[in-house]
């Protein structure tokens, strides 16, 4: 089957709070020195692919992380649109919380609860549900159409984000996306044909 369309996605590298084991959500952290260096691996890895566009959230870890891949791939010059519809899940009162706090704070298994399951939020927060309430119909919206144009496209975005959209591209349902991990600074491609449905799929 013809190849019609590409779509790389990659989770941004490991980050401070990250390293930390903090809840990080929306605040804006920067990368750590080994996600910094797990940027740099991806545009390794993508050396051999000329993007027509690329798509990040309106946070600085995937900012970053694409700025650093692509910097590597010698396409500095590509048209890049950021949006706060690919950010993290929001953890509302978790965010900056050490984890460990988090499971003395409410107990080990309201914690997984709320990390874990596809419909429960955190106080204050998002569910993996409500974030892909805002990553799909983006995706939908505005990076679909490049695709259907026959198009090269990257996004950088966070392991929820992500974990939204590969639910949908995948046809996963709710229990096997929550055992999906999406690993950081590992570009994911994605082939489709002209009808966008999805031939192939592999970490690059």
């Amino acid at each position: 089957m013809e190849v019609h369309a590409k779509l790389v996605i990659v989770r941004h590298g490991q980050s401070v709070w990250n390293a930390e084991n903090r809840f990080t959500g929306w605040v804006n952290v920067d990368l750590a020195p080994k996600g910094i260096a797990e940027a740099k691996e991806a545009g390794e890895k993508l050396k051999g692919y000329k993007f027509d566009k690329g798509f990040t959230s309106a946070l600085m870890r995937a900012q970053k992380t694409l700025k650093l891949a692509l910097e590597v791939t010698g396409q500095t010059d590509l048209e890049v649109v950021e949006n706060e519809a690919l950010n993290e899940r929001m953890y509302g009162d978790l965010q900056g919380m050490n984890k460990d706090e988090g499971r003395e704070k409410f107990g080990a298994e309201q914690i997984h609860i709320w990390r874990r399951s596809f419909d429960t939020p955190p106080p204050g927060g998002e569910s993996l549900k409500g974030t892909a309430d805002r990553v799909l119909p983006y995706y939908k919206e505005v990076i679909e159409p490049e695709l259907k144009a026959g198009k090269t496209i990257i996004i950088a975005a966070h392991g929820n984000s992500l974990r939204a959209l590969i639910m949908y591209l995948e046809k996963l349902s709710p229990e096997e996306i929550l055992k999906t991990e999406v690993p950081t600074g590992k570009p994911k491609l994605y082939e489709f044909d002209a009808d966008l449905n999805v031939i192939s799929s592999e970490y690059i």
